[in-house]
C-alpha cells in the first residue's frame, strides 16, 4: 500500500510479516497493530484493551507495608 512512509515488511503492496497477505496498515499480526488509532475502529480494539490495561494498572495502589505491623 503506497504511503506517506514505508513498511519494510512492503514488497508489492504484500505484507512479507503476515503471510504474504494484501498490505493492509493496523491488521492483526502487523507492526502497527495496537500501537495506533485507526479509522476503521475494528483495527483498534488491541489499542483499546492496552489502554484498559494501563488505566487498572495506574489505579491500583501500591502495597504499602503497615508500620504498626512491625
Amino acid at each position: 500500500m503506497a504511503g506517506s512512509w514505508g513498511c519494510p515488511h512492503e514488497a508489492d503492496d504484500r505484507c512479507s510479516k503476515v503471510g504474504n497477505l494484501p498490505c493492509d496498515p493496523g491488521m492483526k499480526g502487523c507492526v502497527l497493530y495496537g500501537r495506533f488509532v485507526f479509522a476503521n475502529d475494528d483495527k483498534n480494539e488491541r489499542l483499546r484493551q492496552n489502554r484498559i490495561r494501563e488505566d487498572e494498572a495506574k489505579n491500583r495502589l501500591p502495597s504499602v507495608p503497615d508500620p504498626d505491623a512491625w
